[in-house]
Order: C-alpha cells, then structure tokens, then sequence
C-alpha cells in the first residue's frame, strides 16, 4: 500500500547506469526489443570491440532476460545523478554481497567459461565490473548522454505538472500501459507475472529511461528503494524520427530551427534542455525561443532556476495547419 508517508517521500530520478545496462541488453540480444538501424549500425562495432578487449562479457554473463545485479545498475539518488555517481556506489558493494547477487544470477543463467567464472570468483570481482562498466559507459553512451538526460529531465517537467494538477493516481497510470494504481498500491504487470510495489513507508523512486522503452521495470528487493523505471516520453519520437526531418512549409514561414524548436514544445523545456535534446547551440536555441516568444507563439514561466517555454494556442494551430511538422 502507497501510505502517506510514501507519497511524501516519492522523488523522481535519473540512472545513467540503468541506461547503460538496457543498452548492453539490447546489442547483447538478451532484450527481446532492437535498437533502431541507425543506432545499431553506429553501436555494435564498438561493443563488439569492447567484447574483445575488456571485462565486458563479465558484465553481461551476470544479465537474464528477466534479472540483471542491483549492484551493475544502482538506483540513482536524485535527479543530478551522473555516472560518477554510479560508479562509486558500484565500488562500495560489499564482496560478501556481491558474491549473493553473483550466484542468484549464474542460477539463472549458468556460466561455464572458465575465464568469466574466475573473475566472478576473485576478490577484484567488483572493481573488474566497475572498470567495465566505466569503459563501456565512454565508449557507448556518453556522446550522447546530454541529448537523452535531456529527454529524461523534460519527461520529469510533464509528471510534475501531472501531480500538481490531478494527483498520484494519474500520473501513475499514466506512466506505462503495464503499471497501474488499484486501491492504494502500484501493480505491475507482466506478461509473466503480476507483481505488487510496496515502498515500505520509504516513498517511491521513479526513474524515466530512454533504453527500457517500450518496457517497464522494478527494483523491488531490499534492500534497494522500491524504484520504477518507465519509458520517457519522446522516446519513440527520437527512434522513429530523422534529426533532419523536413518542417515543410511551417520551416519556409519562420525558418527550419524556429519551426523545430516550435514542434518540440508541446511540452515545457527549458532552453537548455531543447539544445541538448536536438543537438543546437544554446546561445542559438535562447535567440530563437525568444523571437518565436515575442510572436506570441510561446509562453515562458519560471520554475525554480528554470525558464520553461510552451506553445500558446496559436504555436498549436501553427504546428497543427503545418501540411509536415517537425514532430511527425
């Protein structure tokens, strides 16, 4: 049951290692969903690499497709969290614990190479996976961590103002088709199994994610925070959609960025958020928000060190009468 006590203590977060983690699943294969062609063309080289010339095949003989460490992908703590962050709280697992994480997964998932069980079972065990998890995070996700943190981070603006305006109940349901609130608690449903998230009066940590797209996930074990990690919105947008994707005639009538920035905020940014988001300048986004602002196309209001901007009602019917917006 959600108590009081829970609903007080709930925060949302990122998890960088999370993403990385569902990355490794998805080239790996273990997850049952591919990266778009672009992506994968651009990835698999370097994990194949990576494959060949570090600890990585460590890390992945630990994943099922249903399990996978608490310790390899530690809930985060806030929304500021980085993969430093991560990767220190990786190195502080305890040995005894790591090794009762280890042996749930290899009975999940038996291992006989001779090389990986050995690391498995030595006393580096833990700072080989950390090293690994290092190296992949720089070589595969890093270039584009800003852009995806930025979805993540535009994702918490949209629940927030769900909370504010209807309550735990909505944006909860609205999270993911599998997860739901019934009589007080959280249920996720499975394909497999029905499970039940019970926070324990230490509140809920919700993590949104680009890589777990289109699935949903839990830490319910101790004795890590009960955490849902859902897909963040615009994920989809940013798998099936060019970078390049022509405005058409909205881009002829206020220029292609103005007509790019525009179809971006049906939801509010920041100016910072949209740069990282689309890969602009921000000095360039600031200039451009604040024209398409003085054409009353879009409002700004603040929140906490943030400016967010949103289309008004005439950005909307713009983008709408637009014969190939930019977010089509």
């Amino acid at each position: 049951m959600m108590e009081a006590d829970d609903l007080l203590r709930s925060r949302f977060a990122v998890s960088p290692l999370f993403e990385l983690e569902n990355l490794l699943r998805k080239l790996s294969g273990l997850s049952p969903h591919r990266l778009p062609a672009a992506w994968s063309a651009r990835l698999t080289p370097v994990y194949r690499r990576l494959r060949a010339t570090t600890d990585l095949d460590v890390v992945l003989a630990l994943q099922s497709r249903t399990y996978g460490p608490g310790f390899v992908a530690p809930p985060p703590r806030s929304l500021a969290q980085s993969v430093e962050d991560d990767l220190a709280t990786v190195r502080t697992m305890a040995l005894p614990d790591a090794r009762r994480e280890i042996a749930r997964c290899l009975s999940l998932r038996p291992v006989s190479d001779k090389r990986i069980l050995g690391i498995l079972r030595s006393e580096e065990v833990v700072e080989r996976i950390a090293r690994a998890l290092e190296t992949a995070w720089h070589e595969l996700l890093a270039a584009d961590w800003l852009q995806l943190r930025a979805l993540c981070e535009r994702d918490v603006v949209h629940r927030a103002g769900q909370l504010s305006r209807s309550g735990w109940a909505e944006a909860l349901d609205g999270l993911h088709r599998r997860l739901r609130w019934r009589s007080g608690a959280i249920e996720l449903l499975q394909s497999a199994e029905h499970r039940t998230v019970h926070p324990g009066g230490q509140g809920l940590l919700l993590v949104p994610s680009v890589f777990v797209w289109p699935q949903v996930a839990a830490h319910i074990d101790r004795p890590w925070p009960a955490t849902l990690i859902y897909p963040a919105r615009g994920i989809a947008a940013l798998w099936e959609t060019p970078a390049t994707a022509d405005p058409g005639a909205l881009g002829a009538l206020v220029g292609r960025t103005r007509a790019v920035l525009l179809a971006a905020l049906d939801q509010p940014a920041s100016t910072t958020q949209l740069a990282r988001s689309l890969g602009l300048a921000t000095g360039a986004v600031g200039d451009h928000l604040a024209t398409l602002h003085d054409a009353g196309l879009l409002t700004k209001a603040r929140s906490g060190r943030s400016v967010l901007y949103r289309r008004t009602p005439l950005g909307d019917a713009l983008i709408a009468a637009s014969p190939n917006p930019a977010d089509r």
